[in-house]
């Protein structure tokens, strides 16, 4: 329908229904019927046809309920958006409050309750006073939640009229169920709503429902209410403290029978009542435990698979709390066929949660046929949970024959996960290498693609060199590939096994831990190069002292971190029977924004002055743009950034494992090859005393030096003093003094600007801006001679860094042109020795 068809077509609705408005004819209802149907549909679909108001309301006189009905789904569908014609309704609203039909007594005082308009409030005090002490309970149950959206919109209006004092009463004394579950909805979350404006006055009410009086009012009536409102109820009952043992028992026997409610909403809501009368008892939590595990199991076996999922969540919980008292009724948490995969997973954390000496075979027996399943993501799980069995001391002999069989069916999932867990059974269980690393060792590394699968099989070839003839040559197949392996954990794991290797079998290892080394010093991955850098300066202080501190002698792992601590199972325990157990995360994690909220990033677009402040004061200032606001950045230099960004964001070039080319070191190796060592390299003092230079070429590197000057008499000033604009007018008028393309060894590392900043800084290089994106970045850089005048001497860098290609483009310019070349050879030595 187009827009001129849908305008006429509006007009002659209003046209009709302005006919109909007085008209008491025969048949009359039945047409505006039709056309009313018309009217709500076009409304449901999201026409407008608000200019339809006024006629809607005329015709609203009328008797036929369900006229009445879509009129009030009209009027509180466009009441709010149109305050003004609001006030149309008001009349006929309030009329109709007064009707003979109770019927429509409480669907006007609800219509007028949800108009929500501050100016008409004045108009709801009356009807809703009268609702409250209406004679058909229909209306006090509207009535009731009118109050509630009252109070939303005027609260004060709400608690000067004394219409909680008034909700209370009905809540104690009403005959209607439905109307005592409505008064208690509306005064919790008035009296919830009400702590931020009158906490003394919300405390005291809350106290108030909270009275002895009032719960067992309500618990004596609790078989009358409605499942949600027995919720409501039991919800309220287990915040109440019972002032003895015997008032717990009281209420318990109560409630016996909600247990065998076929809801499972209220068995959860009266479990959590039981748990908490008795958190103090022992001996009788204890036997609530054993009371309430046939209806939990019951309701397991029974509905939906999304209430079989909240239910076993609710009794897993339990679970971890009591396992020795569900250790019988481990065959009610074997897997269906038909289960979905999440309730399956839960199933399978059951399984393994009830786990003893007496089940271990039987469970470990079924959990085995899933490690067969078609479901991948199942027979991952299954595969943990027989390791997490096995790694709690159960049977462990029948459980590591059962792991190694799992290598046998080669799929590559079921070895990724394997491994995995045989790393983790070593790390507890050494005396079980000699069986396990005799299967491991038949893996072919070629066979194994996920990164955790490949990290704990190199661990064990790190570990167990001595047990696994071909483990350096496994491992140099590895090397060979780092330029293609994308895990960092992986990367870090090799760094690790390749140095433990390397003092365990030397004379195979040593060409291989040189082209790790390489590899990770050039490392993108800050995390590798630091590990690589750590490695190589602990070699150098001695190959004793580097094996003490990555191969030291090991404990086995008694206990292994738990995921969760017993604190937050604690609370989550507190919020029983809420999202808290599904989720398992206390409510806070999920609902506290500080918690759950975004981090807000703020962003300095502007140039702020350095001037002869320190570092610390500086790098605030510098924050990087990730939009590349920078103001000395041009259009058309943001646009080669871009370009070079988008070219070379993924272009990483690996390092040369011949040697190491990728340093832009002033000395470099001539051979290609690393030199063939002697077994006594490892051991002698000899090799532990050799000098840096002498180390470095026994592993195929070379260094730079940092700690030597650069060769140049040019002596800059320490806190040089420029501010932006004279920046910019200085690099608007000076010439270009010379322009180089320079290779950076150790910038691939490079995620941020403030490193570089750092390092810039302290060899009295300041910066006046900073901005561009990973892997590019721009840079400008200022410094002024010694000796030069306070507005004089001054030397301006534009740098732009390529972290994916180590290349750097420096276009520099000079007060002085003759001391440029100087300025230049500082500047690039200084740039060089950057991560050294």
């Amino acid at each position: 329908m187009n827009a001129d068809n849908r305008k006429g077509e509006l007009v002659d609705l209003k046209s009709q229904l302005r006919q109909l408005a007085g008209s008491r004819q025969p048949g009359v209802e039945d047409i505006k019927r039709e056309l009313y149907k018309k009217v709500i549909s076009y409304m449901t679909i999201g026409i407008d046809v608000s200019s339809l108001f006024s006629e809607m309301v005329m015709c609203s006189a009328t008797s036929d309920l369900v006229l009445k009905k879509m009129c009030y789904l009209y009027v509180g569908n466009y009441a709010r958006g149109h305050p003004e014609l609001a006030l149309l309704t008001i009349n006929f609203l309030q009329k109709d409050c007064h009707d003979d039909d109770p019927m429509i007594r409480g669907l006007a005082l609800r219509s007028l309750c949800s108009l929500r308009v501050k100016n008409l409030v004045e108009y709801l005090v009356g009807p809703l006073r009268s609702g409250l002490k209406d004679g058909n309970g229909y209306v006090r149950t509207v009535a009731a939640m009118g109050v509630l959206k009252l109070y939303h919109i005027a609260p004060s209006q709400c608690t000067d009229n004394e219409f909680p004092a008034m909700l209370r009463a009905l809540l104690l004394n009403d005959p209607d169920a439905q109307v005592v579950a409505n008064c208690l909805c509306a005064l919790q979350e008035i009296y919830a709503a009400e702590v931020n404006i009158s906490p003394e006055t919300a405390l005291r009410d809350r106290e108030h429902l909270l009275s002895k009086p009032v719960i067992y009012s309500l618990l004596n009536r609790i078989k009358d209410f409605t499942e949600w409102a027995q919720c409501l109820v039991l919800d309220m009952v287990s915040k109440y403290i019972p002032s003895d043992s015997d008032e717990s028992f009281d209420m318990m026997n109560i409630l016996e029978d909600r247990l065998q409610h076929t809801n499972s909403a209220v068995v959860l809501a009266t479990i959590k009542v039981f748990l908490h009368l008795t958190i103090s008892m022992a001996d009788v939590h204890q036997q609530v435990y054993e009371r309430i595990k046939a209806p939990l199991l019951t309701l397991v076996n029974s509905g939906s698979a999304e209430q079989t999922y909240a239910v076993l969540s609710h009794l897993h919980l339990l679970v971890l709390r009591a396992p020795a008292l569900f250790s019988n009724d481990y065959k009610h948490f074997y897997c269906r066929y038909s289960d979905p995969t999440y309730v399956k997973k839960l199933k399978l954390e059951m399984l393994t949660a009830v786990a003893n000496e007496s089940n271990t075979y039987e469970i470990v027996t079924e959990l085995s046929e899933y490690a067969a399943n078609v479901d991948v993501a199942i027979a991952r799980e299954s595969i943990r949970a027989v390791g997490k069995i096995a790694l709690q001391q159960y049977d462990v002999n029948a459980i590591v024959d059962r792991l190694l069989q799992f290598l046998e069916m080669e799929k590559d999932y079921v070895t990724a996960e394997t491994l995995v867990l045989v790393k983790d059974l070593l790390r507890k269980y050494p005396q079980w290498s000699h069986d396990c690393i005799a299967v491991v060792g038949s893996v072919s590394s070629k066979a194994v693609t996920e990164p955790k699968a490949k990290a704990a099989l190199i661990w064990m070839l790190g570990e167990y060199a001595y047990d696994m003839p071909d483990a350096p040559y496994i491992l140099e197949g590895f090397v060979q590939n780092w330029t293609e392996e994308n895990s960092a954990e992986v990367r870090l794991e090799l760094l690790t096994a390749i140095t433990k290797i390397f003092f365990k079998r030397p004379p195979e290892s040593i060409k291989m831990l040189g082209a790790a080394l390489s590899a990770g010093l050039a490392d993108a991955h800050q995390d590798v190069h630091d590990r690589a850098l750590l490695y190589y300066r602990l070699l150098q202080q001695g190959v004793e002292v580097a094996e003490r501190v990555v191969n030291p002698a090991k404990q086995a792992v008694s206990v292994f971190a738990d995921t969760q601590s017993s604190e937050i199972k604690d609370r989550i325990f507190d919020e029983f029977n809420s999202l808290s157990v599904v989720y398992q995360q206390p409510s806070y994690m999920f609902l506290d924004k500080e918690v759950r909220g975004p981090i807000e990033l703020v962003e300095d677009t502007g140039l702020l002055p350095m001037g002869p402040t320190t570092t610390d004061d500086v790098l605030p200032s510098q924050l990087v743009d990730a939009n590349d606001n920078d103001l000395l950045l041009g259009p058309s230099d943001k646009e080669d950034s871009i370009v070079a960004a988008s070219n070379g964001s993924h272009a990483y070039n690996g390092p040369d494992l011949s040697g190491f080319d990728s340093l832009s070191a002033p000395q470099r190796s001539q051979s290609a090859a690393f030199p063939t060592p002697t077994p006594q390299v490892a051991t002698t003092p000899a090799a532990t005393s050799t000098s840096l230079l002498d180390f470095d070429d026994l592993l195929g590197l070379n260094t730079y030096d940092v700690s030597t000057p650069a060769p140049s008499s040019l002596k800059l000033k320490a806190k040089p003093s420029l501010d932006p604009q004279a920046f910019q007018r200085k690099w608007g008028q000076l010439a270009v003094a010379s322009t180089v393309d320079h290779t950076l060894a150790n910038v691939a590392a490079l995620s941020t600007p403030q490193p570089l900043i750092r390092h810039m800084q302290a060899n009295l290089v300041e910066v006046m801006a900073s901005g561009g994106k990973a892997p590019t970045f721009k840079f400008f850089f200022y410094a002024q001679a010694a000796d030069s005048p306070p507005t004089s001497g001054f030397f301006l860098v534009e740098l732009i860094v390529n972290t994916s290609t180590a290349s750097s483009q420096v276009k520099i310019k000079a007060d002085d042109a003759s001391l440029a070349p100087h300025f230049q050879e500082l500047f690039l030595a200084t740039l060089g020795s950057f991560g050294f």
